[in-house]
Formats: C-alpha cells, structure tokens, sequence
C-alpha cells in the first residue's frame, strides 16, 4: 500500500491498490474473534479472551484499513469512475441492510398475523387450532407465547422515551442535512456545528435506548426470555441500536476529516455515504417505532 500511495497515479485508470495486507489479518482475527465465541459459548474457560483478543484484532486492522483508504482518497488517487463505483457499492450495502431488516419485520409480521391466531384457536376447516396446538391459549398481542414463556411481562409506552427517541433521531436527520447543505456552499464552521450536534444526537438516542432497557429489564420483567415479543422487541430495537451506533462513530470519523479539511465542495462522496446510512437509519426507526411500540 505505501507503493501505491508514493507512485504518482494516472487520473485516468481505475485506482486498485496493490500488496495489502489488511484482508489477511482482517480474516485471520474474524476467525478468532468467532472461534473464541463458539467457544465461550461452548462453556470453554479461556473463550471469552480468545474473542476479545479477536475483536480488539479486528478493530485494531480496520482502523489502519480505513487511515489508508482515506490516504489514498486525499492521495488524489479516486477518479469519477471510483466514485461511480463507490456509490453503487453503497446503494447495493443499504439494500442488503433493508433486506436485513425486512427479515425482522417479517417475523414480527409472521408472529403477530399468522402465528398467534393459529395458537388462539382460528379455525382451519371448522376445527378449532388451538385444540391441537395448545388448548385454552388467548391469542391477545402482546404475548410471551404458550405456558407464559418468561413470566408476566409489563410493554413500554409508546409516548415516553420511544417517541423521545423518534423526535431526537428525526431531529439528527435534519442536522445532517444541514451539514451536507453547508458543505456544498463551503461554510465549515456551519458544517462542523451541525455534523457536531448529529453526533450528539446519536449519543443521545443511544444513551435513553440503554436507560430504556435498563428499565426493562429491571422494573418491567421484559427481557429477551419473554417469549416471542421480548425477543422480537430486543431482537429489532437491539440491532437498530447496533445501527445507530456504527451511523454515530462513522459521523464523528467524518466530523474530525472535516476539521482537517479533507472534502471540497464537488468531491465529499464519504460524507454522503455516511448522511445516506444516517437517513436509513432514521426511516427503519419510523417503521420500528410504529409497528413495535404503538401498534
């Protein structure tokens, strides 16, 4: 890589860097960082060292990887037709994130339609299911399931820290909108005020996401044991978290290459990719805060 970064590239050719190492030792920590997992979970003593070990690896490689593509960006070795193919690899990974997503929602859909329904005795051909399935079941939503899996469990309200959330994550899109507009127009103080209060936000969001499950688990006996809702809850609510903190560190990334000045007013295709996975994050929320907590 550091060839490619002192030879002086052709503006014409497509860019492919030569000689990296960072995909070997990329693979080779994900393997122990996984190996150490299965073990651990295996009740293997030394498990869980061998995966932190490989999760500090890992993101120890990836921040050297991303220090030489954003080298190689500033380097002027990306051309028009590297950022045509940037952009298409981030639409193609946004869309394998909706497909991610729409996996969860449909088993939340499945769960909640199909399934319970069936358990609570709707009639296929005259004969009521539950009466095979399991007798006296009442298919009332939200539910932890058949023999109250878990135990009794308390739902969060929808009008309290969730629509706080709501408010504070649509709040952060608008700021990061913001940002890009001053970016085009070339008022860095107004980009680095705004990008800076999107970051924020995220903290925020993520700061009451964690009081909410505290609270949960706590006050309300609603955890990831509570039947079929508590792991739907944790399952949709806990990714889109893991969400919005990569979207809140890949913002403060961009926020500190702004301070230095690395982006122009034509050529900022890292902070679109960042602002475009923001805004996805904010719309999967809508859909989260609506068909989790309100209806």
């Amino acid at each position: 890589m550091a060839q490619a970064h002192a030879q002086p590239h052709d503006a014409n050719v497509y860019f492919v860097p030569h000689g990296s190492r960072w995909p070997v030792f990329a693979s080779v920590f994900l393997f122990v960082a996984m190996f150490g997992l299965a073990s651990w979970f295996n009740d293997a003593g030394w498990g869980q060292m061998v995966f932190y070990v490989g999760l500090a690896g890992l993101a120890a490689i990836l921040f050297k990887w991303f220090a030489d593509v954003i080298l190689e960006s500033v380097s002027g070795h990306y051309n028009k037709q590297v950022d045509t193919s940037f952009r298409m690899g981030m639409v193609w990974f946004i869309f394998s994130e909706v497909m991610f997503f729409a996996a969860f929602f449909g088993a939340l859909f499945y769960a909640r339609i199909l399934a319970l329904p069936w358990l609570g005795g709707e009639g296929v051909a005259g004969v009521a299911t539950n009466t095979f399935l399991w007798e006296g079941f009442s298919a009332a939503w939200p539910t932890s399931g058949p023999g109250e899996i878990g135990g009794a469990f308390q739902t969060i309200p929808a009008w309290g820290l969730p629509l706080l959330n709501t408010l504070i994550l649509l709040t952060s899109g608008v700021t990061v909108t913001i940002a890009h507009h001053a970016l085009k127009a070339g008022h860095r103080t107004r980009l680095l005020v705004f990008l800076g209060l999107t970051v924020l936000l995220g903290a925020v969001f993520l700061f009451f996401q964690a009081e909410e499950y505290i609270h949960a688990y706590r006050d309300l006996n609603l955890t990831l044991g509570s039947g079929i809702y508590g792991s739907t809850f944790f399952m949709l609510t806990g990714f889109h978290g893991a969400h919005v903190t990569l979207g809140t560190i890949m913002l403060l990334v961009i926020w500190f290459r702004c301070l230095k000045g690395h982006f122009t007013k034509e050529n900022h295709f890292a902070f679109e990719a960042v602002a475009w996975y923001w805004h996805f994050v904010d719309v999967v929320w809508l859909g989260l805060f609506l068909f989790v907590y309100v209806l």
